[in-house]
């Protein structure tokens, strides 16, 4: 098998002759009609009022020319040739755009391991794991338009056995990462006719980490959230906890983490169950690593595996240059700020980016020896809790009266960086484990 080449993969049938049903995305026949689905909201937010996504942008973005930027970025790296709802959101923030936009692009379309189908077909899997009918019906499209053969689309149960084997990985970066492990690694690559090569397998943790994470989408809380931000920098300036104190505190955090419960808001959940065909074990979900009763949790400190010392390195040996990209997007996001809170100027957000990026990490079992937890409990109200592990670990449970009940007086550009510093935690947290699993099967 030629894995090098998107022709090796996309001969059956010409991608022309088909078209996708709107419904039930099945593969018909040009000539057979289908019945399209009218869209479930105007505009690319069903959260963020249309007329907003253009004219909130922050004073300095709108000076430099947001639309003509964003139009431009677009030209330049987008794979489906159109201004598609995430990127629309994303235009709030031009400066993280542009680095999203070009890692993505490096993804789906430089030189790399993996066949340009093999690509859109691993993020229709990752995107089915959390139900986004809408990133599946991109891909689907993408899929076609690179040569890939219209019958994979039906459903694992038609596709090549080497992509069915990341069905385990897939399954198990998406919702409970910590139990990956070099035994994963070793059964994709020592499989015989079937096997992945350590960089065809990094490109695809990437392509599955980056899908996953793509999230679908009052005064006295600003000024308390303020007044608790000024008072734990004085706390800090006069006396540091100690490395005992920080562990416990810790420990606290995270078991608290299991009384954020989600499921209030089931009730409005929409099924979307026509992207099943492409996972197995739908069931399968996000459990609470730090459950009641059990005496060894499983932290992953991140002291003795870090993205910056262990994970780029790795990453970018085994699929060149996309540790630089994917390195800039995490950097950009965790350092963006335009000092700013709703109405007030000259703010310094560094200590709520750093809690909002520190708390995704602590639901997945992640530990920084050096930072006190003290603080996620001081910064992040309940309400935003919630949020946050919806939208980390259940996203498509998500809801706009969630997204409307935390932070009130803010910006919804202000509540889309939110988005996008979990978003980028949730995808650096999947990377370490699985770049960690790789790291020991390569020891």
């Amino acid at each position: 098998m030629n894995r090098g080449s998107a022709g090796s993969i996309g001969s059956a049938a010409s991608a022309s002759e088909y078209r996708v049903c709107s419904n039930c995305r099945k593969v018909l026949r040009q000539e057979k009609r289908i019945r399209v689905s009218q869209p479930l909201t105007r505009g690319p937010s069903a959260f963020i009022p249309e007329k907003e996504i253009v004219y909130f942008a922050p004073k300095v973005m709108q000076a430099s020319g947001l639309n003509e930027r964003t139009n431009l970025l677009v030209e330049e790296y987008s794979t489906s040739g159109r201004l598609d709802n995430i990127t629309q959101v994303m235009s709030l923030h031009t400066q993280y755009l542009e680095s999203f936009l070009r890692s993505q692009f490096y993804m789906l379309r430089m030189d790399g391991p993996l066949p340009l189908p093999y690509r859109h077909y691993i993020a229709i899997m990752a995107a089915a794991r959390h139900q986004c009918s809408y990133l599946v019906n991109m891909h689907v499209d993408e899929f076609l338009k690179t040569g890939g053969i219209a019958e994979w689309l039906n459903g694992l149960e038609y596709i090549p056995q080497r992509l069915k084997n990341l069905n385990e990985i897939n399954k198990l970066l998406a919702h409970q990462p910590w139990l990956i492990t070099k035994e994963h690694i070793q059964k994709l690559v020592k499989t015989g006719e079937n096997n992945w090569s350590l960089p065809e397998l990094v490109h695809a943790v990437v392509l599955l980490a980056h899908y996953h994470a793509l999230i679908a989408d009052s005064l006295s809380e600003l000024e308390a959230l303020m007044e608790r931000m000024k008072r734990l920098q004085e706390e800090k300036e006069e006396e540091e906890a100690s490395q005992e104190e920080m562990a416990t505190r810790f420990e606290k955090e995270k078991k608290e983490s299991l009384l954020v419960v989600t499921g209030a808001f089931d009730d409005e959940m929409v099924s979307t169950s026509d992207v099943s065909r492409y996972i197995e074990d739908p069931g399968f979900g996000y459990k609470d690593f730090a459950r009641r009763g059990e005496e060894h949790l499983p932290t992953f400190r991140a002291q003795d595996y870090t993205w910056e010392n262990h994970g780029f390195s790795l990453v970018n040996r085994l699929y060149s240059d996309i540790g630089h990209l994917l390195d800039e997007k995490f950097r950009m996001v965790y350092n963006l700020t335009y000092n700013t809170m709703a109405t007030h100027e000259d703010v310094d957000t560094t200590m709520l980016r750093r809690a909002l990026f520190n708390y995704v990490h602590c639901m997945f079992g992640i530990r920084y020896d050096d930072y006190d937890y003290g603080e996620v409990n001081q910064l992040l109200e309940r309400s935003l809790k919630v949020y946050i592990k919806t939208v980390t670990c259940y996203p498509e449970r998500t809801t706009k009266r969630m997204y409307d009940s935390y932070w009130r007086q803010f910006k919804h550009s202000e509540k889309v960086h939110v988005n996008l510093l979990l978003m980028e935690a949730r995808m650096q947290a999947e990377l370490l484990y699985a770049l960690r699993a790789i790291t020991r099967h390569l020891t």
